[in-house]
């Protein structure tokens, strides 16, 4: 099966916003990370291909809005229920052959998605001028808090929405004074041990972290200063902060061509270098997802040499193949992540990953492929841990035709 045929079979078994509600995990029905804001993206993105896919998308946005209200997982950004339903909407709509189909509830998705990012920002801005350092996930990566959201505004400004306008400028406010280097060994992303979710913090030092990755880390950020400082969106200090944040990640290497996925308040306020490795081949932590946000930077302060250690780093992982630590097929840590990140930048590593992830396929599986989490397998339905992600990402591979767009879907992992 190659992977034009992969991807639209993926997106017929997918037809159906029911089976979505059945399979896709219970917390995260609503959601674009596991759910039916995802599924709706997939299938706005084939609407050229056939009609089936345009009503599909509708129908998807539909439930999800209907779930979202009691959504248990909202999630304060546009991987949760309502904000991942917002996004999906901004980004997908544009696929459609009409998008004045949906143009009113997008519109009401960018003022909600805008509100949204002033709300956090100025929750930020409060934080740092009565609690002092540190911070949350929530604030700023790229999941839950406004890295994430201010690329949607972005693509959303972009499209025409002035009421974007408001919501960007503050996520880009929050993240240049995150990012800037203010001589203190603790950066303004450090996040303490008790502000991590539950379910990291017992592997985390009781000193806290400054992560890496593009995920939940401080690429994402990154990238989105970045991105908007080369589309002409800037705020005072921009261009000092992502200085700043490249020599940081500069500073924090484990070696040559690596990261760990955080450091810890002891190594910054010690200036020890982490001798560990976190997830080395991934879009959500290691190389590949800094690389990238990497060659947004050089790309906005027009530095070659950045871009050529960034292409660098890629071209000595592709080399490593049997050292891959990408865990089965889908976008968060598989294979499908890894040639998003790669795609026209190396050549040898897009071409392993794009046969890793046509190897994955099988067709006894519900959905063609499976997440896998700690060898794991499970049939998830949506976009960053299941199916619709991987059928997004072999669309592209396969250069499946769709309607010409401004901002392409990959924009949610700060890609593009």
């Amino acid at each position: 099966m190659n992977a034009e045929q992969a991807a639209l079979n993926i997106a017929e078994r997918l037809l159906d916003p029911g089976r979505v509600v059945t399979t896709a995990p219970a917390y995260g029905v609503a959601t674009l990370a596991d759910g039916l804001p995802g599924t709706a993206l997939l299938h706005a993105r084939l609407s050229a291909v056939d009609p089936i896919f345009a009503r599909a998308a509708n129908a998807h946005w539909g439930a999800a809005a209907d779930h979202a209200a009691s959504a248990p997982a909202q999630g304060p950004g546009v991987y949760g229920a309502i904000g991942g339903l917002s996004a999906s909407l901004i980004l997908g709509s544009a696929y459609l052959p009409d998008p004045e189909i949906t143009a009113t509830a997008t519109a009401r998705s960018v003022r909600w998605l805008s509100a949204r990012a002033v709300d956090i920002a100025a929750i930020h801005a409060e934080a740092v001028n009565f609690a002092g350092s540190g911070t949350s996930w929530h604030i700023y990566d790229t999941i839950s808090g406004l890295a994430g959201i201010g690329r949607v505004l972005l693509a959303a400004l972009v499209d025409g929405h002035a009421s974007a306008e408001p919501g960007l400028v503050a996520a880009l406010t929050a993240m240049t004074t995150l990012l800037t280097d203010h001589g203190e060994p603790l950066p303004g992303w450090w996040v303490p041990t008790e502000r991590h979710p539950a379910v990291v913090t017992a592997r985390l030092d009781s000193s806290g972290a400054a992560d890496t990755g593009l995920a939940h880390g401080v690429a994402g950020p990154l990238a989105l200063l970045s991105i908007a400082h080369s589309a002409g969106h800037t705020v005072a200090g921009q261009e000092t902060a992502i200085r700043d944040t490249v020599i940081w990640l500069d500073r924090w290497r484990v070696d040559d061509h690596g990261w760990p996925d955080h450091a810890t308040g002891r190594e910054l306020t010690d200036g020890a270098t982490p001798t560990r490795h976190g997830r080395r081949t991934a879009w959500c932590y290691g190389a590949p997802g800094i690389a990238r946000s990497q060659l947004h930077a050089a790309r906005a302060l027009d530095d070659d040499a950045l871009a050529e250690t960034a292409r660098a780093d890629l071209a000595w992982l592709g080399a490593q193949h049997a050292a891959w630590d990408a865990e089965g097929p889908t976008l968060c840590h598989g294979y499908a992540g890894v040639l998003r990140c790669t795609t026209g930048v190396d050549r040898d590593m897009a071409e392993h990953a794009a046969y890793q992830l046509t190897l994955s396929l099988d067709r006894e599986r519900p959905f063609l492929v499976a997440h896998v989490e700690h060898g794991n397998s499970h049939d998830n339905p949506g976009f960053l841990t299941g199916a619709a992600g991987v059928a997004l990402t072999l669309s592209e591979l396969a250069e499946i035709s769709a309607r010409s767009t401004t901002t392409p879907w990959d924009a949610l992992l700060l890609i593009a």
